[in-house]
C-alpha cells in the first residue's frame, strides 16, 4: 500500500473573527490537512503524519489523531519538550488577518528527513510554522527521494517579529528552496512576496519566474477568484495531460457573506489537489476538486467535524458525475 507524508505542524487556533462573534478556539495548522484525508485520499494509499509536537499539548494532539482514519502509522510523530505552537489569528475581514505565535517546536533535519522519505512513497510538506524543514533538509529531500513531492509555501515567507507577531520575510537562496520540490502552491501575497526579489510583471510572469527555479509545476489559489496552474511540458511529476501545461479555474461555489472563515482553506485545498493528482486525475480535474472542498472549509470554523463535512460534500460530487 503506497504511503503519503504529510509533514507539518499542529497548531492550538484562537480565531477571532472580523464580526467580533465568538471566539473559536480549536486543532489548526496541518489539522486541516489531516482533517480532510478520509475525504480525498486516493484509492489504496494510507497517510502517515509526519508532526512534531510539544509535550504540553502531545496528549490532547494524540485525540486528535486518534480521529483521522487511514493513518497506517504514527512513527513520526514525536513529543518534543518545547512548548506547541499556538496561534492566535485577528481577522480584519473575510480574508485578511493578523496572526501571532507562542511555542517552538523544532523542524526536522536532513538525517531525519531522509528516514521520512525511505518510508513514504509521496510527501506532502506545509509550512505551517515555517522552519518544518531548513535548506539542508529541503536538498536532502529534492536529491535523495524518488517519489512526487508537494510544498504549500505558506509560512516560509514569514517572520516572527515583536510580540510573536508574524510578518513576512523575503525568502532568501529562493531557487535552492523551490528546486527541492515537484508542485509548489502559493497564494497571491505569497508569489508576490516570493517575486520582489526574482523579477516582477503580470502574476503569470511571476509564475513562470518561480517555474524557471525548478519545481515541475506551481499553483497559484486565489480565494474567491479560484485559482491557477503551469506545468513544466518537462515535468518528471506531475506528467502534463493532454498537453495541458497552463490553465485556470473559477470558484463554482461560493458559502453564505458573513458565514465564511477562510482559516484552513488554502490547506485543504493543497491536500486535496495533491491527492487528485496522485489518484491520476489531470490538473483541471484536481484543481476544481480543490477549490470545490476548501470552499465547503470556509461555512465552518476550526476542524472539529470538518472530516465529516468534507466527506459528504465529496460524496454528493461525485455522484453528481
Amino acid at each position: 500500500m503506497p504511503r503519503l507524508g504529510v509533514l507539518g505542524t499542529l497548531v492550538w487556533d484562537t480565531i477571532h473573527g472580523p464580526d467580533g462573534g465568538d471566539v473559536v478556539e480549536d486543532w489548526g495548522g496541518v489539522a486541516y490537512c489531516l482533517a480532510a484525508w478520509s475525504a480525498v485520499a486516493p484509492p489504496g494509499w494510507s497517510l502517515v503524519p509526519v508532526i512534531k509536537v510539544g509535550a504540553d499539548l502531545s496528549e490532547s494532539a494524540g485525540q486528535f489523531l486518534g480521529t483521522v482514519g487511514g493513518i497506517s502509522s504514527l512513527e513520526f510523530v514525536r513529543s518534543v519538550p518545547e512548548a506547541n505552537n499556538r496561534v492566535s489569528l485577528f481577522y480584519h475581514d473575510q480574508s485578511r488577518r493578523c496572526e501571532k505565535l507562542t511555542g517552538g517546536v523544532p523542524g526536522w533535519t536532513a538525517a531525519e528527513i531522509e528516514r521520512v522519505a525511505l518510508s513514504c512513497d509521496a510527501l506532502y510538506v506545509n509550512f505551517i510554522s515555517g522552519w518544518e524543514l531548513d535548506l539542508e533538509a529541503a536538498h536532502a529531500l529534492g536529491t535523495r527521494f524518488e517519489g512526487p513531492t508537494w510544498c504549500d509555501v505558506h509560512s516560509l515567507i514569514l517572520g516572527v517579529g515583536d510580540g510573536g507577531m508574524r510578518e513576512p520575510r523575503p525568502l532568501r537562496d529562493r531557487a535552492a528552496w523551490l528546486e527541492a520540490f515537484d508542485v509548489v502552491q502559493v497564494n497571491e501575497d505569497e508569489i508576490e512576496m516570493l517575486s520582489a526579489a526574482g523579477g516582477g510583471g503580470s502574476r503569470a510572469d511571476r509564475t513562470r519566474g518561480l517555474l524557471a527555479d525548478g519545481p515541475g509545476a506551481v499553483f497559484v489559489t486565489r480565494g474567491s477568484a479560484g485559482a491557477e496552474w503551469v506545468i513544466r511540458p518537462d515535468a518528471r511529476w506531475p506528467e502534463p495531460k493532454g498537453g495541458a501545461t497552463a490553465g485556470s479555474a473559477p470558484v463554482e461555489k461560493t458559502a453564505p457573506p458573513g458565514a465564511t472563515d477562510p482559516t484552513g482553506c488554502g490547506d485543504v485545498w493543497g491536500i486535496t489537489c495533491f491527492a487528485s493528482l496522485l489518484a491520476g486525475a489531470g490538473a483541471a480535474e484536481a484543481v476544481r476538486k480543490a477549490i470545490h472542498l476548501a470552499a465547503a472549509t470556509a461555512e465552518r470554523q476550526g476542524t472539529t467535524g470538518l472530516s465529516e463535512l468534507l466527506m459528504e460534500v465529496a460524496r454528493a460530487a461525485d455522484s453528481e458525475r
